[in-house]
């Protein structure tokens, strides 16, 4: 089969690297190169960084609205267009150019969390599934037909980072499958249930900001949706410390908590200083913070970390 592919960050590349083994991959759309670090210097994307490697013809439009660009994937003769993350809108002047459309790997059980975050929103709600879904794309927003989906577990070991890998692998693989049935003619596109639709908002960077008065089950998915970023955050004496790994430690029954909380501590305070974490009051609950960062130095253990400061008593927040 001959494929264009339409993909920019890291989730794509499993994905391109499947079409590159079993298909004719025929050209790939990246995003043009942004600013990126402190000295804002043009970088490529991962998906530009290999179809160069892999000698793919490949082109940059700002957008896919022009007909330049419309016309550079008609060159392509492609028999399907597989978009993956791309970050541009696909108008529907591109929908109906390939013979059998235009077909997107999406991270999520659709019709639940449309939208560019589903990821996150999913360990955040406390989600106990989540999968890929193999969609038929139209005009809105993650609403086109479903032509196969497969599902995994999350659980409280996953951050948003390791949940992305997991995906993106499963997803090439579950392309693959679809590509085959769709060829085939073996699989009926499903349209989506308006019911349990849920939306994905993109992630706001104060987002990260952690409220101490919330429960501690919900701070920690906070801590894992946002690792490797944004990464949650909070202040010690007024300096940032952002919060790379935690765990609430009642939801998991260690012996530390009782099962009820002390209301005459404040949300926010450490306890105390255990093997390898601190133990941070919560509105309901309590959190064992195991790694964090302060401005200007790499993460560390909060073993380490309490080698260089006094920590029960203070106060986060």
């Amino acid at each position: 089969m001959r494929v264009a592919f339409a993909g920019t960050p890291e989730f794509a590349l499993p994905a391109l690297a499947a079409l590159r083994s079993h298909h004719a991959v025929v050209g790939v759309l990246t995003q043009p190169d942004r600013p990126s670090g402190r000295g804002r210097r043009l970088t490529a994307s991962p998906v530009k960084l290999a179809a160069v490697a892999d000698g793919l013809p490949l082109a940059q439009p700002h957008t896919l609205k022009g007909e330049a660009a419309q016309a550079q994937l008609s060159s392509w003769r492609p028999d399907v267009l597989v978009v993956v993350a791309y970050g541009l809108l696909v108008p529907p002047g591109v929908l109906g150019l390939p013979p059998l459309g235009c077909i997107n790997i999406h991270a999520s059980l659709l019709p639940r969390w449309r939208g560019a975050a589903p990821i996150e929103r999913a360990i955040l709600a406390g989600d106990s599934l989540t999968g890929i879904s193999i969609m038929q794309m139209d005009a809105g927003l993650d609403t086109g037909p479903v032509l196969l989906q497969r599902r995994i577990e999350i659980s409280r070991a996953h951050t948003g980072g390791s949940l992305r890998t997991e995906l993106a692998v499963l997803g090439a693989a579950t392309l693959l499958e679809a590509l085959s049935g769709l060829a085939a003619g073996t699989l009926t596109p499903e349209p989506q249930a308006e019911q349990g639709a849920t939306y994905a908002a993109r992630i706001e960077k104060a987002e990260a900001r952690i409220d101490f008065q919330a429960d501690a089950i919900e701070i920690e998915r906070q801590v894992r949706a946002f690792n490797p970023e944004p990464i949650a955050e909070t202040c010690l004496e007024g300096e940032q410390l952002r919060i790379y790994s935690a765990r609430a430690l009642e939801a998991t029954g260690d012996r530390i908590l009782s099962r009820t909380d002390d209301k005459s501590v404040d949300p926010g305070t450490i306890l105390s200083v255990q093997d390898g974490y601190m133990v941070v009051q919560c509105g309901r609950g309590r959190l064992a913070v195991t790694e964090v960062q302060r401005p200007g130095r790499r993460p560390i253990s909060v073993r380490d970390f309490s080698h260089s400061l006094e920590l029960p008593g203070r106060r986060l927040g």
